[in-house]
C-alpha cells in the first residue's frame, strides 16, 4: 500500500485531529502504515470530551497536565501511559500509550494553528519523523457549517489549518475516517466533499483497516473512551445498520462506507472541502478561531462545553 501519499517516506506522526478518541482512529492508520514498510508513531489533541472531562471546558494547556513531557517552549508534548489532567482524568492518549508501550505525541491547540504547527513540528523532530498525518474520525473536517448535524467543527479546523504553517521538509497528508461515525455528518455530506477533493485534485486515495487491526481498535476502545472509532471499527469488520451513540442522541449509519480511510492534500482542502479550516487559518488562538466561528453563525464544541460547565456550576 505504500502508494503516492506515503511514497519516500520513513516514519510518520499520525494525529487524531478532533481530541478525545480520535487517536484511537489514528491507530487504524498508523498499523496500516506499518504494515506497508512505513513506521509509524501516533498522538492526538489535549482536549478530553466534557462527558470524559466535566472539570475543565475546553481544551487543556500542556503546563496544567501530569504525567507528559513539554518539548521545549512548543505546545507539543510527550504523553506517557500516566499522562492526566490535575483531577486524575486520565489522558485518551495516555491510554494508547499504554497499549503501545511507548509515548504518544499530545498537541495543545489553544494557541491558535501557528502555534500548533510549531508544536506538530517539535514531535515529529523528537519522534523521527518526516510526514505528518491528521486524520479526523468521522469527517466533519469537511463539515461547511450548514449541515445541522455539526458540532464539533472547532479543534478539527484549527488542526487542519496548522499544515498551512509547517515547515517545507515536513510533509503533510489528511485523512478522514469512518464517515458519519460521531452521528455529525451524514455520508453524503462526507462524500460530496471527497467528490470535491476529487474535482480539484486533492483526493490522494482511499483504504481500509484490516480485520486484524479492526480488532486491535476494538479492544483499545475498551480502555479509552471512544465512541467514534469504535463505530467506525465495528463497520470494518462488517456491522451494517442504524447504531445508537451519545447515549441514544445520535444514529451511526454503520456499513463498509464508514469503514474508509480518504486521504488528501491538506492545502487543496483548504481551498475548497474544508472551508472552516480556511476560515480560522490565521486566528491568533483557540478563541479567535471560535469568534470567527460565531461570526459565521456557527456554534463550537467551545461553546457547548463552556454552557455544560456554567449549568454544572451554577448550583
Amino acid at each position: 500500500m505504500k502508494a503516492a501519499p506515503f511514497a519516500g517516506a520513513s516514519r510518520a506522526l499520525v494525529l487524531g485531529i478532533g481530541g478525545g478518541g480520535d487517536v484511537v482512529g489514528a491507530l487504524a492508520l498508523g498499523r496500516t502504515l506499518e504494515g506497508a514498510g512505513v513506521a509509524a508513531e501516533l498522538g492526538g489533541v489535549a482536549w478530553e470530551r466534557f462527558s470524559v472531562d466535566p472539570h475543565h471546558p475546553g481544551p487543556r494547556p500542556l503546563d496544567a497536565l501530569l504525567g507528559i513531557e513539554r518539548l521545549g517552549t512548543s505546545d507539543g508534548a510527550l504523553c506517557s501511559a500516566a499522562g492526566r489532567t490535575p483531577e486524575g482524568v486520565s489522558l485518551a492518549e495516555a491510554g494508547v500509550a499504554a497499549h503501545l508501550g511507548r509515548p504518544t505525541a499530545l498537541i495543545d491547540v489553544n494557541g491558535g494553528p501557528r502555534r500548533i504547527a510549531a508544536g506538530v513540528e517539535a514531535a515529529a523532530e523528537r519522534l523521527d519523523c518526516d510526514l505528518v498525518v491528521l486524520l479526523d474520525v468521522g469527517g466533519d473536517v469537511f463539515g461547511t457549517g450548514a449541515e445541522p448535524g455539526l458540532a464539533s467543527p472547532l479543534c478539527d479546523a484549527v488542526m487542519l489549518a496548522a499544515t498551512a504553517f509547517l515547515p517545507d521538509g515536513l510533509r503533510a497528508v489528511g485523512c478522514a475516517f469512518g464517515s458519519g461515525c460521531d452521528g455529525e455528518l451524514t455520508h453524503a455530506e462526507v462524500l460530496s466533499q471527497i467528490a470535491r477533493l476529487g474535482r480539484d485534485g486533492g483526493w490522494l486515495g482511499t483504504i481500509s483497516p484490516s480485520a486484524e487491526v479492526a480488532r486491535e481498535l476494538v479492544e483499545v476502545a475498551g480502555r479509552v473512551p471512544t465512541e467514534a472509532s469504535l463505530m467506525a471499527a465495528r463497520a470494518a469488520l462488517g456491522e451494517h445498520g442504524r447504531a445508537p451513540i451519545r447515549d441514544g442522541r445520535r444514529e451511526v449509519e454503520l456499513g463498509p462506507v464508514a469503514a474508509l480511510q480518504f486521504l488528501f492534500d491538506p492545502a487543496v482542502a483548504m481551498s475548497g472541502a474544508a472551508p472552516l479550516a480556511a476560515l480560522v487559518r490565521d486566528a491568533g488562538s483557540l478563541e479567535e478561531a471560535r469568534e470567527a466561528m460565531e461570526a459565521a453563525g456557527i456554534r463550537t464544541e467551545l461553546d457547548y462545553e463552556r454552557g455544560r460547565f456554567a449549568e454544572a456550576n451554577s448550583a
